[in-house]
């Protein structure tokens, strides 16, 4: 041994409780738990989503991950979603053209989604944007 204390800026050993946050208080789940260790990331983006209004995670998750599935692959190439705010998915087109082909395809890109992802059934309009 080379007589050198232990380091102590590594992690934890066993039985040790994890740090509180900066500001004082024990770490906790999105339910608001106190917790032991880290918190999944589906269960922490869909605290998040939920507390922003955005809905479910699964719903935020199945949009933007799925989205060219959801609209194929010529629009989602000049339509992305931006945000789901409350009941209303809001998109942004990069050219009026777009903007009013899915607007046109609305009802039906929701459809798909709700057929997807049955919590998207809070999801009642589409907003399109032209990107400037």
């Amino acid at each position: 041994m080379s007589g050198r204390p232990p380091r102590r800026d590594g992690p934890p050993g066993p039985g040790t409780p994890p740090p509180a946050r900066r500001d004082g208080r024990p770490r906790a789940d999105a339910r608001g738990r106190s917790t032991d260790g880290p918190v999944r990331l589906g269960v922490a983006l869909g605290a998040v989503s939920e507390g922003l209004g955005m809905g479910s995670a699964r719903v935020v998750g199945t949009v933007f991950t799925r989205w060219e599935a959801l609209v194929g692959a010529s629009m989602a190439a000049h339509v992305r979603p931006l945000r789901i705010d409350g009941t209303t998915l809001v998109c942004s087109a990069d050219h009026q053209a777009w903007a009013t082909q899915a607007r046109h395809l609305g009802a039906q890109i929701l459809e798909r989604l709700r057929t997807e992802t049955p919590d998207a059934h809070d999801l009642e309009r589409l907003e399109v944007r032209v990107r400037r």
